[in-house]
């Protein structure tokens, strides 16, 4: 009963780590593998790099990606990261609030829906004291 007891918190480790790390990843693991398998021409696809293209033709192994007009190149299936569909695509426009670099000034112009104009801000100086004076620095807004 002594051995049982010291062996029981090792068994119950191993089956933890079972159920929360190697099954998971072992489904992960399948269903790129399926998506990988079930890859067809005219797919819009992402690599694992961060590639975009059209898939093009299918080999055994390898993928035919499209990814500018005329530009094809040759990837294996495993690179193939996801499937991208239409609402996937990513944004080139920045979002509203967004800091849009300007000149080489320093100066920072934030687009907004209550800043109508495009003027430049100038940078502002304040000092924190931190630590009974002991510690300062300098904030920029």
């Amino acid at each position: 009963m002594g051995q049982l007891g010291s062996i029981l918190p090792l068994i119950l480790l191993v089956v933890v780590f079972y159920f929360l790390l190697i099954r998971p990843q072992r489904k992960r693991q399948q269903e790129a593998t399926a998506m990988q398998n079930s890859l067809a021409p005219g797919a819009r696809v992402m690599t694992t790099t961060g590639l975009f293209g059209t898939v093009v033709a299918v080999d055994n192994e390898d993928v035919i990606l499209e990814v500018a007009p005329g530009i094809e190149t040759r990837w294996v299936k495993a690179a193939i990261g996801r499937v991208v569909t239409p609402g996937d695509a990513p944004a080139d426009e920045p979002l509203a609030d967004e800091p849009v670099a300007d000149d080489t000034a320093g100066h920072e112009v934030v687009k907004g829906d209550d800043d109508k104009d495009d003027t430049p801000r100038e940078e502002t100086e304040t000092t924190v004291e931190r630590n009974g004076g002991k510690d300062s620095s300098t904030k920029q807004s």
